[in-house]
C-alpha cells in the first residue's frame, strides 16, 4: 500500500511540474491568455473546454511541460484532482493557481490500491503534490489512511476477515494507543449477550461470534460509545439468501469497518473524549444449532424479541452492543452498519441513510458532510411505524412482515435500545462502491466516516 506521507509535501518552492485545473465557465478567458504553444497544444488535442478534457502542454524547455484538466468540481471537492493522482508519472506537481486544500485527499486516495491478493502487485511510484498549506497535511494523511482502512478491511475475503480478524484488528489498535481491549466470545455471550450469541452460534470453530469492546482516553472526559456491525458473513441464516444477494456479504463488517477506523482517527489525534469502541463480530452461518424463524430471544436488555427473519441479524447484534454502551452513561452514540437493502433502493450507494434522536445532532452531522464531500442523507424516526414492531408472544419482533419502510423499521428498532435523552446517530452506510469514480475504485468504500469525524472534532474540540 501507498505510504500517503510520501503523496504531499510543503512547497517550498522546490522544482515540480505544473497543474492547470481550468473550470469550464473560464475556459475561454484562460485559453486567451496562454501563450501560443499551449493555444496549439489544446487545438491539436480537440478540446473545447467540458469537463474531463485534459491534455500534456508543452514547457519551455525540451523536457518541460504541464498537465490541464478541465474541472466542474468545486474547489471544495475532495476529488477535484483525483484523476491525476492516479494516472500521472511519478514526480512532484504544484497546482498553477491557489492551493489544493482538500483536494489533496483525493490526490492520496487515488494513489492507493487495494493488492492483498494480487500476484504482482502494482509498482508503488509517488506522485508529490506540494501544498502552501503545510499545516494540513498531517490531517489529510489520517483521513487517507482511516478510509484506506475501510477500504481494504471491507474488500478482504470473507475466509480472511472473521470474528477473530476483527478481533486481531482492535488488539493491534489498543496495542498502539494504550488502549484496554475486552473480548466476550463463544458460549461466555449466551447469558450476558444472548443475541450476539444466537446469531452467531452456528459459525464453524474458530470463527465463534464475540463482542469487541475497546475503551481508551481520560475518564474525565466526555465518554461517547462508537458501535460497528461485524456480521463478517451473511449467509441469511435459515432465511437463506440466494446467490446473487450473498455475492458481496463479506462487506457485512462495512459497519464495524468504519468503527474501528473512526477510533483510530479519535485515539491518533487525542480527542479530549473517553472513547468505548464495540463490535459484535459474528458470522451468520447455517448449522443443525442456527437460530429458527419464529425463536423468541432474551436480550441484554431485558425484553424479547420474535425473530421474524434470521436475515434481519445485523439489527440484533447491534442491541446488545447499544445496550453495554448504554451502561456506561454515554454522551452520545454512534453506530454504523450495512444494516437493510431498503436504504440502497432508497438513497441508493453514495447517500447514508442517518437516522438520529436529536435534531442538533443531526443538523450537525449533515453540515459536516457537506463541508467534507461525505454526504449524508437524514431519514425519519417516525413514530408511527413504531407498531409495526409489535409481537403476538413477545415484547417486540426483528423485521416486520411487508416489507414496508424497511431502513425506518430497523432504525426504530435499535431506538428501543438507546436510553432516553441520550444524543444517538445511526449510519445506515453500504460501504460498497459499485462502480469505480477517481480516487474511489469499485469495491469497500467509508461512506459517512469523514463526516462522523468532522462532527465529533467540533462537538469535541482539543
Amino acid at each position: 500500500m501507498i505510504d500517503f506521507t510520501t503523496c504531499l509535501q510543503p512547497d517550498r518552492g522546490q522544482s515540480a511540474r505544473t497543474i492547470h485545473v481550468v473550470h469550464p465557465d473560464q475556459w475561454d478567458s484562460w485559453l486567451s491568455a496562454q501563450p501560443p504553444r499551449t493555444r496549439t497544444a489544446v487545438a491539436a488535442h480537440g478540446l473545447t473546454g467540458k469537463p474531463g478534457n485534459r491534455a500534456v502542454l508543452p514547457g519551455d524547455g525540451v523536457e518541460d511541460w504541464a498537465m490541464l484538466l478541465v474541472c466542474n468540481e468545486s474547489h471544495l471537492s475532495p476529488w477535484r484532482i483525483a484523476s491525476l493522482g492516479a494516472q500521472l508519472p511519478a514526480g512532484s506537481y504544484r497546482l498553477a493557481d491557489g492551493e489544493p486544500g482538500a483536494a489533496m485527499l483525493g490526490w492520496c486516495l487515488a494513489q492507493h490500491s487495494f493488492d492483498r491478493y494480487r500476484k504482482d502487485p502494482a509498482p508503488v511510484g509517488a506522485r508529490v503534490l506540494l501544498t502552501g498549506e503545510p499545516a494540513r497535511i498531517d490531517e489529510t494523511i489520517r483521513i487517507a489512511r482511516a478510509v484506506a482502512k475501510v477500504r481494504d478491511l471491507v474488500n478482504t475475503a470473507a475466509a480472511d476477515m472473521g470474528p477473530a480478524d476483527l478481533e486481531a484488528e482492535a488488539a493491534t489498535l489498543a496495542r498502539a494507543h494504550q488502549a484496554l481491549l475486552t473480548v466476550t466470545k463463544g458460549d461466555q455471550l449466551a447469558k450476558g449477550f444472548p443475541m450476539i450469541h444466537a446469531v452467531g452460534q452456528a459459525a464453524a470453530k474458530g470463527r465463534e461470534p464475540r463482542l469487541i469492546e475497546l475503551e481508551w482516553g481520560s475518564p474525565a472526559h466526555p465518554r461517547i460509545a462508537v458501535i460497528g456491525k461485524g456480521v463478517c458473513f451473511d449467509s441469511g441464516g435459515l432465511d437463506i439468501k440466494p446467490s446473487s444477494g450473498m455475492r458481496l456479504m463479506k462487506k457485512d463488517m462495512g459497519g464495524a469497518a468504519h468503527a474501528l477506523a473512526l477510533a483510530e482517527l479519535i485515539m491518533a489525534t487525542r480527542l479530549p473524549v473517553r472513547l468505548h469502541l464495540l463490535i459484535p463480530a459474528v458470522e451468520n452461518s447455517i448449522a443443525g444449532n442456527a437460530f429458527r424463524p419464529g425463536d423468541v430471544l432474551a436480550t441484554r436488555k431485558g425484553v424479547t424479541v420474535e425473530n421474524t427473519n434470521t436475515d434481519a441479524e445485523g439489527r440484533l447484534v447491534l442491541a446488545d452492543a447499544i445496550t453495554r454502551a448504554s451502561e456506561e452513561s454515554p454522551s452520545l452514540i454512534l453506530d454504523f452498519a450495512t444494516l437493510t437493502g431498503a436504504a440502497r433502493v432508497a438513497l441508493g450507494p453514495d447517500l447514508p441513510a442517518t437516522f438520529a434522536n436529536d435534531d442538533t445532532l443531526a443538523e450537525a452531522l449533515l453540515a459536516a458532510g457537506i463541508a467534507t464531500g461525505d454526504p449524508l442523507w437524514r431519514l425519519p424516526l417516525w413514530d408511527g411505524y413504531d407498531e409495526m414492531l409489535a409481537s403476538d408472544i413477545a415484547d417486540m419482533v426483528n423485521a416486520p412482515d411487508g416489507g414496508f419502510a424497511g431502513s425506518v423499521t430497523a432504525a426504530l428498532f435499535l431506538r428501543r435500545f438507546v436510553p432516553a435523552g441520550t444524543p444517538w446517530a445511526h449510519f445506515d452506510t453500504f460501504a460498497w462502491r459499485p462502480a469505480s469514480k477517481p480516487g474511489r475504485p469499485k469495491g469497500g468504500e467509508a461512506l459517512g466516516l469523514r463526516a462522523a469525524w468532522a462532527m465529533l472534532k467540533a462537538r469535541f474540540p482539543g
